[in-house]
């Protein structure tokens, strides 16, 4: 069977570092008493199942793969057929996740790099099902994930994402490990489900704020949320909260907690 063609339109770059595939895969937690079952996992995009072929050589793993690529699912059902009842040729981002998955399942994957931030505001929608995320996307994306507050990279999704997850930044990739090579280098990150239920504020908002500051991230706290409070107090100033704290700070200075303390008095 001819080998799978690269897309750039599919922003497709097939891992063939197989120790780095299999360090990938070892980063994936699993049970710690094996009498407990297997985890549930996803893999999105295997493209031609260099992830995939350890994946479904571990016993502790229930894998199920979504691939939107016609000529790379093609290529993995002849490579692997024992995939053929788990595999679906569809869109992730469009996919309803909770028809496939009743319970709780695990991420992992080598993100296209084009739509990685989409994977992970998908992966945000499913937060309370989905506790492990394990990928490789863009380096400069994964230090920006992990980065602290205070850090020039720290931004709408390092905020959002740490919400909810402990991020790791595990090993960075170089681009020969790739075909085609990509421009940039690459790195895996880990995500695990932190122990927060809430944010203790209202988070449609919480996501607005962050959204709105960082989009506006060279101007204060006090100028970027502006428009955010003309429309929650339409009556003018007047009627603002009398106490918003941060106004003077720039958002790369808030910490996850910060955030929700300036979304919670806006909403008084």
């Amino acid at each position: 069977m001819q080998p799978v063609r690269p897309k750039k339109a599919l922003g497709q770059h097939f891992l063939t570092d197989q120790s780095v595939a299999r360090s990938i895969v070892d980063a994936l937690t699993r049970p710690a008493d094996p009498a407990a079952g297997r985890v549930d996992v996803l893999e999105v995009g295997p493209g031609t199942g260099v992830l995939t072929q350890y994946l479904l050589q571990d016993p502790a793993v229930a894998l199920k793969v979504v691939e939107i690529d016609t000529e790379s699912v093609r290529y993995l059902l002849a490579h692997y057929p024992k995939l053929s009842p788990s595999l679906y040729e569809a869109d992730f981002l469009k996919m309803d996740l909770d028809r496939i998955f009743p319970g709780s399942f695990s991420v992992i994957g080598n993100f296209p790099y084009n739509i990685s931030s989409q994977i992970f505001f998908k992966v945000l929608d499913y937060r309370g099902k989905v506790p492990e995320v394990v990928c490789m996307v863009q380096k400069e994306v994964a230090e920006r994930l992990a980065a602290p507050p205070g850090s020039k990279t720290y931004g709408i999704l390092s905020v959002l994402l740490q919400a909810w997850y402990d991020i790791e930044y595990l090993f960075t990739v170089g681009e020969g490990c790739f075909a085609p090579p990509p421009k940039v280098k690459s790195a895996v990150i880990r995500l695990k489900r932190n122990d927060r239920s809430s944010l203790d504020c209202d988070e449609a908002l919480f996501r607005k704020v962050v959204k709105t500051t960082f989009n506006q991230r060279r101007k204060t706290i006090r100028n970027s949320l502006k428009p955010v409070l003309s429309a929650l107090y339409p009556a003018g100033p007047a009627s603002f909260p009398s106490y918003i704290p941060y106004l003077d700070a720039r958002p790369e200075q808030l910490s996850v907690e910060e955030f929700v303390e300036l979304t919670r008095s806006l909403s008084v």
